[in-house]
């Protein structure tokens, strides 16, 4: 099955300050989700996870029923989280 991915605007906003090439890595590794990478539940928001990327973390949900993983924010490891 394939999933779609759909970026929120405070995933975009991130991604558009980033250079080329991390943006490349960044996108590289939201593709391989939703079962490869290190990927962890966040703690008191049951459906939403984190993906860690090197400093970085991915912030998303997966909607099964529909097939979409929603990229909800993308941020340096201590920013993302507030």
């Amino acid at each position: 099955m394939k999933y779609q991915i759909v970026y929120d605007k405070p995933a975009v906003k991130f991604l558009k300050r980033q250079t080329k090439e991390k943006q490349k890595w960044i996108i590289d590794a939201i593709r391989q989700l939703p079962h490869t990478g290190d990927i962890k539940t966040l703690a008191g928001h049951p459906g939403v996870f984190r993906l860690r990327v090197g400093g970085y973390r991915v912030i998303y949900s997966i909607e099964n029923e529909i097939l979409i993983i929603r990229i909800l924010d993308i941020g340096n490891r201590g920013d993302v989280y507030k």
